[in-house]
Formats: C-alpha cells, structure tokens, sequence
C-alpha cells in the first residue's frame, strides 16, 4: 500500500512540474508570436501584414499561431489589451505613490497620472504607433471608443468632476483629448529628451486646464 501512495505522490508532483514547465513554453511562445505580430504590423500595417510572414518571424507553425490566437485579429487585439492593461497599471501605480505620500488634490493627482501615462506612451510608442493608425481590424474603432469613454469618466472621478453637469463632462473629456493627442506626438519624438520636454509642457496645459472655472 505505501508503495502505491509513494508512487502516487511521485507522479503528482511530476505533474505538477510538467504543468508549470508547460505553462513556461506556452508563455514563451504568445510571447514570441506577440512580438513578431507587433514587427509585420509596424512594417507592413494590419491591412497588409501576412500570418505566415508573423510565424516565419516567430519560428513558430502558422497552426500554433491560430490555435493561441485565433489568426491576426486575435494578435492585433492582444497587443492591443496589452498596452491598455500596462498604461492603466502604471497610472494605478503612480497614484498610490502620490496617496501614500499624503496628497489628495485632485488635479495634482490627475496631472500624476497624466504624466504616468505619456511616460508609458513614449515607453511604449511602438505600440501607441500602431493603435494610432486607422488601420486595424473590424471593430477595432467602437472598442477604443468605448476605452476613452471609460478613461473620460475615470478621469472625471479622479478630479472629482459632477458627471451631471454638462460642463463638467465637457472639461474632463477636452482634458482626456489632450493626454491622447499627446501619446500620439510622442509616438514621432526623435529622442528622450525631446519626448520629455513635450510631457512636461502638456502637464503644464493639464494643470491650467484643470482648474474649474471660478
């Protein structure tokens, strides 16, 4: 009988190593596919990028690429999840940081988490290049759309703006247009200090922007 158990235990933590070792490789290999679908999208546009063109650069079968996304929606999209999860961590982050040291403005906090995020958009301009053409898959419009809007209203808690009254609404959506149209410029900056010169003048604009009228 304890030789069976013995057994047993042995093979379960075998699998448990199995599972973690596969997990690794599954990992490595979206990993892989991700960066090579973020090279033929950059070069050649999502219209225009080829699937075998990605695995060829992956060095992973077209057959792997389908089966983890699905083909090049499926990469555009999670390129795309990714950039948003990253910026909206790094904002999530910088306010923490802010809080814990005991501030509590609102616009000091807003124009933190403006600049947080343009530091991610320069970070990450290959990305914010690609999300900022208007060349990506079916659909892909209404969802950003639908991720500013839901930016505007954290935006709008965050200054602690009356979502009721149309001017309010106005003000923080103008604000959220800026920070975007900022990433976008960030994407073409020639270097870091060029890039942080431009998050610096738009903080600027932010904080006398942000002050209600009155």
């Amino acid at each position: 009988m304890s030789g069976i158990v013995e057994s047993a235990g042995r093979t379960a933590g075998q699998g448990a190593e199995l599972s973690e070792g596969y997990a690794g490789q599954v990992g490595t290999l979206r990993r892989a596919l991700l960066d090579a679908a973020l090279e033929v999208f950059t070069e050649r546009g999502y219209s225009d990028a080829g699937l075998t063109e990605i695995a060829t650069r992956s060095g992973i079968p077209v057959g792997s690429l389908f089966q983890h996304y699905g083909g090049k929606q499926g990469l555009y999209l999670a390129l795309w999840e990714e950039f948003r999860e990253e910026q909206e961590r790094r904002t999530a982050a910088t306010l923490t940081v802010e809080r814990d040291r005991g501030v509590d403005d609102p616009v000091t906090l807003f124009v933190a988490g403006a600049r947080a995020y343009l530091e991610g958009a320069w970070d990450n301009r290959r990305l914010g290049r690609l999300f900022a053409e208007d060349d990506g898959p079916s659909g892909f419009d209404a969802l950003r759309r639908q991720w500013d809007r839901a930016w505007v209203r954290r935006n709008a808690r965050l200054l602690e703006v009356d979502e009721r009254r149309r001017a309010g609404r106005v003000r923080v959506s103008v604000l959220t247009t800026v920070i975007g149209g900022a990433a976008r410029e960030l994407g073409d900056c020639g270097d870091e200090t060029e890039a942080g010169e431009i998050v610096d003048e738009v903080c600027g604009i932010l904080v006398h922007l942000s002050v209600p009228p009155g």
